[in-house]
């Protein structure tokens, strides 16, 4: 897949087109020289080669399903660039546990033994983090960063580009981003978050991948593959 590079931003092509004008604001610039004071200090998750490998497996024009989380895994060898998604090899994480649960009950996929969704955004499904990095062992630590300020933008770049896509927003964090999102022409979906401390106030039963599926197949494009490989 075709990668550019804009002022050090390495970015696949179509999303360097899209949100080229991104990367020469200053908020952006301030949010490299963090990234790299932040660096001399401490871990930061993911590798740098993985930040955007949620851009690089679904480029702009093959976006069918934004999937939003907050921001990445804080741990060791757990977070590579897609929400929700960890490395093979590495523990399934709880939230990922009860995504498989509701997706086996939702469609009946069985659940593989690794909580890697690269499939799936292989597949058309943008798996988007809010906060593209994270200091190890410190959630939410990059919030104030300016990643909110670029992924707000993907959102309604997303929106403004794409034609009947699903937004599948999980939890209170991902709800307060419907205001990004064109309802006129694509479909939202909202629950509880997947995690164990909410999981059983609504996420479980809410059916997301079936609704999801249903409405792409009413625009006559073809459904998510749900189903993940060993």
């Amino acid at each position: 897949m075709q990668e550019t590079q804009k002022q050090g931003v390495k970015i696949q092509e179509e999303w360097k087109n899209a949100l080229s004008n991104e990367f020469s604001k200053s908020y952006f610039e301030e949010l490299k020289s963090a990234l790299r004071q932040e660096k001399k200090s401490f871990t930061i998750y993911p590798a740098g080669k993985n930040i955007f490998r949620a851009f690089d497996l679904t480029p702009l024009s093959k976006v069918k399903v934004v999937i939003l989380g907050q921001d990445p895994y804080h741990g060791p060898d757990q977070a590579h660039g897609l929400s929700f998604s960890v490395q093979k090899g590495v523990r399934i994480p709880p939230s990922l546990r009860n995504i498989y649960q509701e997706l086996s009950s939702d469609v009946n996929a069985s659940s593989p033994q690794h909580g890697d969704l690269s499939e799936w955004a292989e597949r058309g499904v943008l798996l988007l983090n809010a906060m593209l990095t994270v200091r190890a062992g410190s959630p939410g630590s990059h919030q104030q960063l300016g990643w909110q300020q670029f992924t707000d933008t993907v959102i309604q770049t997303v929106s403004s580009t794409c034609e009947n896509c699903v937004f599948i927003l999980w939890g209170n964090f991902a709800r307060s981003k419907t205001s990004l999102i064109d309802k006129q022409k694509h479909l939202i979906i909202e629950s509880a978050h997947p995690s164990p401390f909410a999981a059983h106030r609504g996420f479980f039963g809410s059916r997301p991948f079936s609704k999801a599926n249903d409405y792409l197949i009413q625009h006559n494009k073809v459904p998510i593959d749900w189903q993940i490989s060993e």
